[in-house]
């Protein structure tokens, strides 16, 4: 289990609850957003206080709840929204995304995003969040009626307005100057195509959707031949391994200080899910009859139908590193 590096964030996620502001380090705070509507209660972006203004990383929901709470938050910590310079967003998911637009509209801030996952970049190499999804779920070979109600179901919920037009996009490590302050873009990818985080000189590293403190990372839609999240994922969880931070700051659970021991955790739960995939998989096996032969938190059949496509997109990545192919 991490060591959480606030304990008031770590016991408001066991409870459920979502926590208020907290200082990380000196300069740096954990500003925790509801999220209307979302199992996930809230997301945890970060202010960062430099001579040169105020660093934002990630977010929230592009929703008023959530603008007025974060207003709210920043304003308690003594500071002015109209303060903060430039945005730094891990990847192009709703809840990271959601106010960067506003703040960019409003204050004149800065937005810096991962260029796969700048929204312009994405939709000319693999299209909409919701064309990559259809067909990821065409390659999973499950009936037609399931990935037709699966598909409905994600337009219903899908929050992507996918329109923001970010200022800079990394593709390497770029580093960032804000005073005395340097933040260091790290691509990767594994979450997202283009999945960033951000280190801090003073020993943070803001590691998005990548890395929590507790539980498995959500691997990116396989659409494309040449897709591998998983093993982009080993290769990032590598990357910030050698990073060295003192911390890990994720945008959910609660920051936490054993990052090495983190990395190699999950980096082992996931390659153990890859092992499994192959010893469960025999020939032209596809996604789905994999996926409801897996192991999950609860029998394939108990499980909502969101859960079940979650999994089913899942396994299908999994699959794609165990075997190299889709079946």
């Amino acid at each position: 289990m991490s060591i959480p590096a606030i304990d008031a964030h770590a016991a408001s996620y066991r409870a459920r609850e979502v926590p208020a502001p907290a200082q990380v380090v000196d300069g740096v705070w954990a500003v925790p957003v509801p999220l209307p509507g979302s199992a996930l209660r809230y997301v945890t972006v970060y202010l960062l206080d430099t001579a040169d203004g105020l660093v934002l990383v990630d977010a929230g929901y592009d929703h008023p709840a959530c603008w007025r709470a974060f207003t709210q938050s920043v304003e308690s910590l003594g500071h002015r929204v109209e303060a903060i310079g430039t945005v730094l967003l891990t990847h192009n998911h709703p809840d990271h995304v959601g106010f960067a637009a506003r703040l960019q509209t409003t204050t004149g801030a800065r937005i810096v995003i991962g260029r796969p996952d700048d929204f312009a970049t994405m939709h000319q190499t693999r299209g909409t969040f919701l064309a990559q999804l259809r067909a990821a779920l065409d390659l999973t070979g499950a009936p037609a009626d399931v990935v037709e109600s699966m598909y409905a179901d994600a337009v219903d919920v899908a929050v992507h307005h996918e329109s923001l037009r970010p200022d800079v996009t990394v593709t390497d490590e770029t580093e960032f100057r804000f005073g005395d302050v340097t933040v260091r873009a790290v691509p990767t990818p594994g979450h997202t195509y283009g999945h960033t985080v951000y280190l801090d000189t003073r020993g943070l590293v803001f590691t998005g959707d990548t890395m929590m403190a507790e539980g498995p990372t959500q691997l990116a839609i396989v659409s494309r031949p040449e897709d591998d999240p998983a093993a982009d994922l080993f290769r990032s969880l590598a990357r910030i391994r050698a990073l060295d931070a003192a911390v890990a700051c994720p945008a959910h659970q609660f920051p936490y200080r054993d990052v090495a021991a983190r990395v190699d955790e999950l980096t082992a739960y996931h390659r153990d899910e890859v092992d499994a995939v192959r010893d469960l998989t025999v020939v032209d096996d596809d996604a789905w009859t994999l996926a409801r032969r897996m192991t999950w938190q609860k029998p394939w059949d108990e499980l909502g139908r969101g859960t079940r496509r979650f999994h089913l997109v899942h396994a299908l990545a999994l699959l794609r590193t165990a075997t190299g192919t889709d079946r």
